[in-house]
């Protein structure tokens, strides 16, 4: 049944997943996490798979955790319920760890745990009307996996706003704080979605997950550390098949 809640295409390189469950606003429950912890398996074993595309059924992206499951847990035990969370984290953590690029394509709402999943994405593509928010404070609950996330994109002053008032942001709003990273217009949306997401498959994967891993190993370190691991990165992608090739075809031109 979890099939049903993530729906996967693969077509040129692009595994696009699209949460299933429109009458819900493509709620979270655990059901559409295990199918979500399925694909990005898939995608991670999978050579043809070069890019995967997170989408929402229906109108919006996603709204959040299902909340009559997250009602039901209230009474369980405090480790039950932190394993719970981390069941959903784990999947934040395999997206960043995924080489591969991971883009999130929003229309309608992505809000609490539904904008967080798009957080997690390496790239976040939203319709000019798309709208994005941690409104969790509202109902009496903390977004507190995203702040990870979070904090990193956006920085703590933009951040502790919008997860202490659960301010609603328009997409140009998260454009200009870092939280997405185009808006597209109406018209333009389909087909500009469509060539951002071929070119990005067509990039070199060695490349893609050498940037990958850097981008989001550099968090914490000296700029002194920063700076010799740009330098063990670059040795490594100098010795790629892929840099060799392109390399040698651009000078024989």
């Amino acid at each position: 049944m979890s099939a049903e809640r993530v729906l996967a295409e693969l077509y040129s390189g692009v595994l696009t997943l699209t949460l299933n469950r429109p009458e819900k606003r493509n709620a979270l429950d655990s059901l559409m996490i295990d199918a979500l912890h399925e694909q990005l398996e898939r995608a991670e074993v999978d050579a043809a798979v070069r890019v995967v595309v997170i989408r929402g059924a229906g109108k919006d992206f996603c709204a959040g955790a299902d909340l009559a499951e997250l009602l039901e847990s209230a009474d369980k035990s405090a480790d039950e319920n932190a394993a719970n969370a981390q069941r959903l984290g784990d999947v934040f953590i395999a997206m960043r760890r995924l080489p591969k690029s991971v883009v999130a394509v929003v229309r309608g709402r992505a809000l609490a745990g539904g904008c967080g999943l798009a957080t997690a994405c390496d790239v976040v593509l939203a319709h000019a009307a798309a709208s994005f928010g941690y409104p969790e404070v509202k109902r009496g609950f903390v977004p507190a996996m995203v702040i990870a996330m979070l904090r990193r994109a956006v920085g703590e002053k933009v951040a502790y706003d919008l997860v202490g008032t659960g301010h609603i942001l328009s997409a140009p709003e998260a454009l200009q704080v870092g939280l997405v990273s185009r808006v597209i217009a109406a018209d333009e949306f389909a087909a500009s979605i469509d060539a951002t997401v071929a070119e990005m498959a067509a990039a070199s994967p060695s490349a893609v997950a050498l940037i990958k891993r850097q981008l989001y190993e550099v968090e914490g370190r000296s700029f002194e550390a920063a700076i010799a691991l740009g330098a063990k990165v670059n040795a490594v992608a100098r010795a790629t098949p892929d840099f060799k090739r392109a390399v040698s075809q651009f000078l024989e031109k």
